[in-house]
């Protein structure tokens, strides 16, 4: 994959080194020189040190060939106008970073669907680790209505139930089960023993009831 990242302060470099890491192709977009050259001595990627709302620039870094555009400066005009002008080159996926979430309806009316803010992304995980404490990882899925939470067994509710006995429900479906440092798809006989660590899928909306129900 062909990924562009336009910004290359620290979401920009952050996030194109974890894409070198995953064997993606990075060229990475910043038009402050000292920026450029922090960059350059730290990634494995093309870095054009140029303005990322300049077509010619877009060019140099083979637009036409991306298969993701990233702004992520922390400038949201900066980076609205980059989408825009990126959509004109047909590219399937294009991200925006936006630092005031009040300007998200503008990137929604440019036709840009995947607008993040990374602050407050951050603060929604800290605040859910805060409320949830027995959690030991989560991921919010989709628009917020679901989350992906990784829990130990330790309700005498469920311990020594089978996993098709009370998986799945309308709220939430285990997913997987993690034993001896490896992940394995449980069985319907799959018998729960206390500290099994499991993946459950379940909806925002029940997320305390699933929590009570295994811990």
């Amino acid at each position: 994959m062909y990924v562009i990242v336009m910004g290359g302060g620290r979401v920009g470099l952050n996030l194109s080194s974890f894409l070198i890491s995953d064997g993606q192709d990075v060229t990475l977009i910043e038009n402050n020189e000292e920026l450029c050259s922090k960059a350059a001595s730290e990634l494995d990627a093309m870095i054009i040190c140029g303005n990322g709302t300049d077509t010619k620039t877009l060019e140099e870094a083979d637009i036409k060939s991306a298969d993701v555009f990233v702004a992520a400066t922390g400038n949201d005009e900066t980076n609205l106008l980059a989408c825009i002008l990126v959509k004109d080159y047909n590219v399937s996926k294009i991200i925006t970073r936006i630092s005031d979430h009040t300007h998200a309806k503008a990137f929604k009316n440019a036709g840009i669907d995947f607008a993040i803010s990374p602050e407050l992304t951050a603060a929604s995980y800290l605040e859910k680790i805060i409320l949830r404490p027995k959690i030991a990882d989560l991921v919010v899925l989709g628009k917020g209505d679901a989350e992906l939470l990784d829990v130990s067994v330790e309700n005498n509710k469920v311990i020594g139930k089978k996993i098709g006995d009370i998986s799945p429900t309308r709220d939430y479906i285990i997913v997987s089960l993690h034993e001896n440092g490896k992940i394995t798809i449980p069985m319907m006989d799959t018998v729960l023993e206390r500290g099994f660590k499991i993946s459950i899928l379940a909806k925002t909306g029940s997320i305390k009831k699933v929590i009570d129900l295994f811990t």
